[in-house]
């Protein structure tokens, strides 16, 4: 008997603590707690309030494989509901791309000219195999260095003057430098001068270098930086928000994947 009452008591318990857990992803402001009609909802609307043609977009590739699949039905005859159907899931699913694709345009289009925009793109790299740490070095310019680990090695992305940047760059590499031996340290300045990455093609910059470190290497990597940054002194981070947040930019990208 008593332990029929303390199975029921846990029961209890658990189905409060479900409750309690989908309230909470309810009333949350982390995409990455909410349900995928709701993810794919929200990266509509801040996407369409820096892409006005979205809407003509999205219904155009929709449209596109629905009107394929109705001539193609027309030609072969027969089968029209399963064609139909087939050219609604592909219109689906190129919906879906194109809205990533305007989006991470959208994204970068609000992030171009403010201080650390750099964070708008280095947030579309593939999470499994690059990581990313904003504003590891801050002048009081606002110049900034912001970092990438991955199959590369170590990616050193510097943001601001140029001729401010290229010291700040070079005393960033050699620290790193000397973290393993032969690690790759590689340096970008991004912008819209000769020998710069700009904005827009940054992360496909990034993902095209040459691959030296493994999963197991870039986990040893990211633990020898860890050791740097913890004997580094606190540095004066700029005023005013990032561009972007990268939380619910992960929470946008998850739904776009479909989760």
């Amino acid at each position: 008997m008593a332990r029929s009452e303390a199975a029921k008591e846990l029961a209890a318990r658990q189905k409060e603590a479900r409750r309690a857990e989908k309230e909470r992803k309810r009333n949350s402001s982390d995409p990455r707690d909410w349900g995928w009609f709701k993810q794919i909802r929200y990266a509509y609307k801040a996407t369409a309030e820096f892409d006005k043609q979205l809407p003509w977009w999205l219904a155009g590739s929709f449209a596109l494989p629905v009107i394929v699949a109705i001539v193609v039905a027309g030609i072969v005859g027969g089968g029209w509901f399963l064609w139909i159907l087939t050219g609604v899931m592909g219109g689906l699913v190129l919906a879906l791309f194109m809205l990533t694709r305007r989006m991470k345009a959208a994204t970068l289009e609000r992030a171009r000219g403010q201080v650390g925009s750099a964070a708008a793109a280095l947030s579309m790299l593939p999470e499994k195999k690059w990581h990313h740490d904003l504003a590891i070095s801050v002048t009081r310019q606002q110049d900034l260095v912001h970092r990438v680990i991955g199959p590369a090695g170590v990616v050193l992305i510097g943001e601001g003057e140029p001729s401010r940047l290229r010291n700040l760059l070079a005393s960033e590499q050699r620290k790193h430098a000397q973290l393993v031996s032969n690690l790759t340290v590689t340096v970008v300045q991004m912008g819209d001068r000769e020998g710069q990455v700009d904005l827009d093609h940054l992360t496909r910059h990034i993902q095209k270098l040459p691959k030296t470190l493994d999963k197991y290497q870039v986990s040893e990597v990211r633990a020898r930086v860890k050791a740097l940054d913890a004997v580094r002194p606190r540095l004066p981070v700029p005023k005013g928000p990032m561009p972007t947040s990268p939380r619910q930019m992960k929470g946008s990208r998850r739904a776009l994947r479909g989760r």
